[in-house]
């Protein structure tokens, strides 16, 4: 799920490019592909600066880019018809499409770039044969915290409960999303964070009115970036992308992922089943997983590449986040677990979330 860095760009912004790159021409494109265009909907702030003109340029084509500032933005603008070629939602709206016959099965012979992509990242609960869905980026949640101010060793052993420790009352961010909520509060208490044990959410539920009631949190969203980079607060929880640039900008912070295990995330490339130009998409699809485009983007927008190369060059030796301990996901960990898509619980966190705010 695209995090703190997604921006709400609600209007269209249309890029355009000239096909001056080889023997890419329009003409060429439309007898390839049956299109010159291809209409994208993603995140805001999601793209290396020059993904899209490259594309353009390479192929002779133009790129038409929208962008949603959550799933449930761009979930429903396609329940009301409108038509993309190529959308980036996150693991459990993926889910919900597939299972609502959204999107189209993807012909992997004309991706063969999928070679390129981390095995982490392949064949996820919400979509294990990857039929419908290749990675763009992944990440992971977590505590990013000021080291001269808080003691590592009590983040350790602490972990989420360190937001409950009256010692940094008033020093505190808290993502403003129930399930990120929920979940920091259900893996607190030793239970999954996709439970639907009532009795378990209600106690989640009430860890969350106790930390809401001692320690005076400010929620946010993008401006826990900002606020972190300036030292504004203390203790933050905070998606691994924003962490990464957070401990860029302000080497008075780290990065911490509880060993009460975490939400693995991913956003993906898929082509919804109304698509007009299914075959430019799965060339776009093929073209992020390269290495000039992985490398592009993930070195602008800071979130973990899905291609392998790419993530072991940035996260290895002399590499752009080599010493950045947020920018690299912990994959494999048992504890920690993918969103699964359930509306019926998504709405009682939801209605639970309100109550908790509420309180202060």
């Amino acid at each position: 799920m695209k995090k703190g860095i997604a921006l709400a760009l609600a209007s269209a912004m249309l890029l355009t490019g000239c096909g001056g790159g080889g023997d890419a021409t329009s003409e060429g494109a439309i007898e390839k592909y049956g299109s010159d265009t291809l209409k994208l909907y993603n995140w805001g702030e999601y793209m290396g600066d020059t993904l899209i003109s490259d594309f353009e340029k390479e192929f002779g084509v133009k790129v038409i880019v929208e962008y949603f500032d959550s799933n449930e933005m761009m979930y429903t603008k396609l329940q009301a018809g409108d038509a993309y070629d190529i959308l980036v939602p996150s693991d459990y709206m993926i889910q919900r499409m597939i299972s609502q016959d959204m999107l189209q099965e993807l012909d992997l012979s004309l991706v063969p770039n999928m070679t390129n992509v981390v095995e982490g990242v392949k064949n996820l609960p919400y979509d294990p044969q990857n039929k419908y869905s290749v990675p763009y980026f992944w990440g992971s949640v977590g505590i990013v915290y000021n080291h001269n101010n808080v003691d590592p060793a009590v983040v350790e052993e602490q972990g989420y409960e360190i937001l409950r420790n009256t010692d940094y009352k008033g020093k505190i961010y808290i993502y403003d999303s129930e399930r990120d909520s929920f979940m920091m509060a259900l893996k607190a208490l030793g239970y999954s964070m996709n439970t639907e044990n009532e009795a378990q959410i209600q106690e989640a539920y009430q860890w969350l009115l106790d930390m809401n009631n001692t320690m005076e949190p400010v929620y946010v969203t993008d401006e826990v970036i900002d606020g972190m980079i300036n030292g504004t607060k203390d203790i933050a929880v905070v998606y691994s992308g924003d962490a990464t640039t957070i401990l860029e900008e302000n080497p008075d912070m780290s990065f911490y992922m509880p060993s009460e295990g975490t939400n693995i995330w991913s956003d993906a490339m898929v082509i919804p089943a109304n698509a007009p130009n299914p075959k430019l998409a799965h060339e776009f699809i093929n073209y992020v997983l390269t290495y000039d485009a992985s490398m592009g983007n993930s070195e602008y927008v800071g979130y973990a590449s899905s291609n392998q190369e790419v993530l072991d060059e940035l996260s290895g030796e002399g590499g752009l986040f080599a010493e950045n301990e947020a920018y690299l996901p912990r994959a494999g960990y048992e504890k920690d677990e993918v969103f699964v898509d359930n509306p019926v619980l998504k709405k009682t966190l939801a209605e639970l979330w309100i109550k908790v705010k509420a309180t202060k």
